[in-house]
């Protein structure tokens, strides 16, 4: 694929020191630099026709100019700035290009990280996944559910679970607000088995969150989960939400996750941001943590590997047993859900991510309520 058909180079050139972020990365300017071997890919993103309002179309320069400064963290970065991409003639072509240019990164096992533009774009991020031959996990971060069929940029969710082909396998939705969530909604997830969690809950002990995290394989933040204080240029921010640190502990979750494949980083404009760009700096800090993330991967894959703890918890019911496994590279916990289908699709998803408090719940002879979702939903 040739990629530069699809960007506008950019001309940001902010700190050329050898410590800094743009030092470390490679940037397409007046040529497209070559991708082949690298890690991540940024993308930013200037479409906002599925947005209710106008909003400012050089906001993910903004961004850039923010990343650009920070300092290189851990690693020998294997990172591209693709530029800004191009839209379609229409919001729809906009969609179908996403999807065409993060599915051929994918392929090249490459991760794109998708900052700027309106929400809704996370749909041309998920059909991106419907030539990888497996079911995935979405994990959706947000103040409300977008579940509107009346209005594009709060529709989008509901566009992904009727979408056809099919290869949504779970759901997950963190830090919605109740007040602003309609009832049928939460119904609707907890009919699917998919699984919704208050803001209060991510607040009260955030740790908790990281296995959902560990279970997602594509993930799509809606800046308006922060709260306005630290997000005034997210198009719906509210008085409560995420802080900036919160959203930056979920992002070096989402790195440090083996599954995840694709990010995106929505619904920033620079018209509504403060004069010091409070905003895109906290946007950009949620980039720089999540490449920090992917550079302290563990490679937590090969559950038959002497890298592992099995701990088998007897139940007495049904089912009689429950495999636990525990990483000794990471001390991270996952526990293993019986499955009919032993070819197919849904058979890499029989390890699901947990906490050590999974473990400790079935020694007392409970389910883990992640289990039986699963377990339902296979």
């Amino acid at each position: 694929m040739d990629l530069k058909l699809f960007f506008d180079p950019i001309d940001i050139d902010v700190d050329k020191a050898p410590a800094s972020f743009q030092s470390s990365i490679y940037v397409n300017r007046h040529k497209m630099p070559d991708h082949e071997g690298l890690d991540i890919a940024l993308i930013g993103l200037c479409e906002y026709r599925g947005a209710s309002e106008e909003a400012d179309l050089k906001s993910a320069d903004e961004v850039r100019k923010q990343l650009y400064v920070l300092k290189k963290g851990f690693g020998d970065y294997g990172v591209i700035d693709l530029g800004n991409f191009r839209n379609g003639p229409t919001l729809e072509d906009t969609y179908l290009r996403l999807k065409e240019v993060c599915g051929y990164l994918m392929e090249k096992s490459i991760i794109p990280v998708l900052f700027g533009g309106s929400h809704d774009l996370d749909l041309g991020q998920y059909y991106a996944y419907e030539s990888s031959d497996k079911l995935i996990s979405i994990l959706g971060i947000d103040n409300q559910m977008d579940f509107d069929d009346e209005n594009p940029s709060l529709g989008h969710v509901s566009e992904i679970l009727k979408h056809s082909p099919n290869y949504l396998f779970s759901y997950y939705h963190l830090a919605y607000q109740s007040y602003l969530t309609e009832q049928k909604s939460i119904e609707l997830i907890e009919k699917l088995s998919f699984e919704a969690v208050r803001l209060g809950v991510v607040k009260e002990n955030i740790k908790d969150i990281e296995p959902i995290v560990r279970d997602a394989d594509m993930m799509s933040f809606d800046l308006s989960a922060l709260q306005a204080f630290y997000a005034p240029g997210a198009s719906n921010s509210k008085v409560y939400g995420l802080t900036g640190e919160e959203a930056c502990q979920l992002c070096w979750y989402a790195g440090q996750n083996e599954k995840m494949s694709s990010i995106g980083l929505y619904n920033y404009d620079a018209f509504r941001d403060s004069s010091d760009r409070k905003t895109a700096f906290v946007l950009s800090t949620m980039i720089w943590y999540f490449i920090e993330g992917f550079y302290h991967r563990k490679g937590d894959k090969n559950f038959k590997s002497n890298d592992y703890l099995m701990y088998e918890v007897h139940l007495g019911g049904d089912p009689e047993t429950i495999r636990f496994y525990k990483s000794k590279l990471s001390e991270r916990w996952w526990m293993e859900v019986p499955n009919p289908e032993s070819e197919g699709l849904f058979n890499r998803n029989r390890m699901v991510a947990c906490n050590y408090s999974d473990y400790d719940l079935a020694l007392k002879g409970e389910l883990p309520d992640r289990w039986m979702n699963f377990f339902n939903k296979v």
